[in-house]
């Protein structure tokens, strides 16, 4: 090889040449790196006339190769450059609170794998309300299925508190609900409305819970404890029927973001029938559950549960339009007004929403922290109005039968796609927010203020992210609908308003009646508690009276009397029930917070007792023991040693008592016998 063909390789080909490095140098430069490149390769001096020639000749080659690699540069500019494809990283869900197999089953359709709740999870989904250390934790690529503060719409009471001051500013667009009472701060007002309705009936839920537990109807108030907390309900006597049967409507409700407010209805959902024929509730079928409630949880323990998705007693919400249909009824008119209901009710706790939100993910400017899939259970009167029952912040994921599988799957696969959880790089958004830190702690050091860009970037940033977010929604929707924000919105403009300023004003309204009905609370207390004591006096009478063996009858009317004086004036200098819920004493018990009638024989017994107990700790030296441990350890204060000094110069028991052991027991023995045949002596007092 020459040594123009050695400068002619390829700088990849040979690492000790570097032509295109010098190709920019003057030609002095450049010769005189030739010369030692050549040196240094053949080791030698070279004559000039062949030094000469060689250059000539490399450099013409050098040109020629480079011209034909800039010819092979072009053509493989024009060619179509094959990329390799990055690998889609594995999303991460974490299912640690979540007692359903199906979320798990659809997880791992999309491809998520499992993560404790320690690990860098991208999905959170639990049954139960988020936490606000939980929530201020969040990264910001993570997600999870529930807003902070839902429950002012979730809790049967916030829900009634919300809906009745909703009500009092709008009371032609927010009648979509039963009158309802929170109990025991309503009790006097809705005892003062059953008065002037004796024919209504009212239902009885407790304030939290599910599945139809605790849930009852009454055509008395009687029935009713003031004390307890519970929700109270005029019941809806006259619902739309299909066959004869009653039945509600479960309508699953998607949130994507809450500001801006973005609200999806499933367009499948449950139809649920009770199991027995309806009948307008008279004081004989009140306690029929299978006639008045709808609840699967209660129904499918009935003997007339059938299972069928034509007409059966749940069916598809598809199957119940079709059947609406058949009977002349306008669906989308009444689906207009159900998504309307649907609205109204978010818009109540909107302001709660929105704060709790901002409060909670600060730094979440990429995509939103939270959604939610909401229960909404919707019952139809006879005039085809619908009426809000209940929401449901977890509405049962279980799938027994093959309706509940096809339904909540299909459900689940809808929300999984709408949340585009790829679209966002967690290594890239980590690196982000450490960068962010960094620029902080060097704020001050660097004299740089990032104020202006921390408001001005990321909120650009922010717009484009959330732009991009919502059109992925609308494109992948699949069976969801949207319905808020729609076509006339603006007729929700008042509700935002309204909301935002008397949510606050009707807390103090609201404590004053709390306290109001604690008081009423408390003195229906006392009174129950007087009348209590005076059953358990004059059953202590009779009871007396028929153990005596003297066959003497007391005078239990004065006795009565003295112990119901006793008990009134100790009722009225006690102090108010702190609690709500303290336990009242049944007829037939006996309660340690009452006094009771003291016998005499029944004294003497216990005072000897004691005296027992007294000799026998003595006799032991316990007393003595306890002195001397506790002063060979130091823990004896000088107070100690003052008044318990005798113990240590005591020598055996037998040194308490100067007439011995012996006499002592017999003393203790006398007293003993004396005791018990003194058992059936009247009362102390009762002379």
């Amino acid at each position: 090889m020459n040594f123009a063909e050695d400068i002619a390789i390829s700088p990849v080909q040979n690492e000790n040449y570097e032509v295109e490095s010098h190709s920019d140098s003057s030609t002095e430069s450049d010769t005189s790196s030739i010369v030692k490149l050549g040196d240094h390769r053949d080791g030698g001096n070279i004559p000039e006339n062949e030094f000469t020639a060689r250059i000539s000749q490399g450099t013409s080659e050098i040109k020629g190769n480079s011209e034909e690699m800039e010819a092979k540069g072009k053509r493989d500019d024009s060619a179509p450059v094959k990329t390799r494809k990055k690998k889609k990283r594995l999303l991460s869900i974490c299912t640690t609170n979540c007692k359903y197999d199906v979320v798990r089953r659809v997880a791992a359709v999309y491809g998520m794998r499992e993560v404790t709740e320690d690990s860098a999870w991208n999905l959170y989904w639990t049954d139960l309300s988020i936490s606000i250390e939980r929530a201020k934790d969040m990264k910001r690529f993570q997600k999870v299925n529930h807003f902070p503060g839902m429950t002012e719409i979730c809790r049967k009471d916030l829900l009634a508190r919300n809906l009745n001051r909703m009500l009092r500013m709008f009371p032609k667009d927010y009648n979509f609900f039963p009158k309802t009472w929170c109990l025991p701060a309503d009790y006097g007002d809705v005892v003062a409305y059953a008065r002037t309705r004796r024919s209504k009936t009212f239902i009885i839920k407790p304030d939290t819970g599910c599945q139809g537990r605790g849930i009852y109807l009454t055509k008395s108030l009687k029935e009713v404890k003031p004390y307890e907390r519970m929700i109270c309900q005029v019941y809806l006597a006259k619902p739309f029927l299909l066959d004869g049967y009653k039945f509600d409507l479960r309508v699953y409700t998607l949130i994507t973001s809450c500001d801006p407010l973005r609200i999806y209805v499933y367009n499948d959902g449950l139809a649920r029938f009770a199991t027995s024929r309806y009948k307008e509730p008279t004081s004989y079928n009140t306690s029929n559950v299978f006639m008045h409630l709808t609840n699967y949880a209660v129904n499918k323990h009935s003997r007339l549960y059938v299972i069928d998705e034509e007409v059966g007693s749940k069916r598809k919400i598809s199957t119940l339009n079709k059947t609406l249909q058949s009977e002349g009824v306008d669906v989308d008119e009444l689906w207009r007004k159900i998504d309307e209901v649907v609205v109204k009710t978010i818009l109540a706790a909107y302001p709660i929403l929105k704060h709790s939100y901002h409060t909670c993910f600060s730094t979440h400017d990429l995509t939103y922290a939270c959604f939610e899939i909401l229960g909404f259970d919707i019952l139809i009167d006879s005039k085809l109005k619908p009426y809000l029952l209940e929401v449901n912040h977890s509405p049962s994921f279980h799938t027994d039968a093959q309706l509940d599988k096809d339904i909540k799957e299909s459900l689940l696969m809808d929300t999984f796609n709408m949340l585009n959880l790829h679209h966002y790089d967690k290594r890239k958004i980590i690196e982000e927010d450490r960068k962010r830190v960094r620029d902080r702690l060097l704020q001050g050091i660097n004299g740089k203020d990032l104020s202006v860009n921390d408001t001005v970037g990321p909120s650009k940033v922010e717009e484009k992210s959330l732009q991009e977010h919502h059109k992925w929604e609308e494109e992948h929707m699949g069976n969801y609908r949207r319905i808020y924000p729609c076509k006339d919105d603006e007729k929700y403009n008042a509700f935002f308003k309204q909301s935002s300023t008397s949510m606050f004003q009707d807390t103090a309204a609201s404590r004053a009646r709390e306290e109001a009905s604690k008081l009423q609370r408390e003195e229906a207390i006392m009174r129950m508690r007087e009348e209590e004591s005076k059953r358990t006096a004059a059953k202590w009478d009779s009871k007396i009276e028929t153990e005596s063996p003297r066959g003497s009858r007391i005078n239990s009317m004065s006795a009565r009397n003295k112990l119901s004086s006793m008990i009134s004036k100790k009722l009225t200098l006690a102090p108010a029930v702190k609690k709500s819920r303290e336990h009242v004493p049944m007829a037939d018990s006996i309660s340690s917070f009452l006094p009771e009638i003291i016998i005499e024989s029944e004294e003497r017994e216990r005072v000897a007792s004691l005296t027992q107990r007294d000799f026998l700790i003595k006799s032991h030296g316990i007393l003595q023991e306890i002195y001397l441990a506790m002063k060979k350890n130091g823990t004896l204060r000088p107070g100690d040693i003052k008044k318990y000094g005798m113990y240590g110069k005591l020598g055996q028991g037998s040194e308490f008592y100067p007439n011995g052991e012996a006499s002592q027991r017999r003393q203790i023995d006398d007293q003993l016998e004396s005791t018990h045949g003194e058992r059936d002596q009247p009362p102390l007092g009762k002379n």
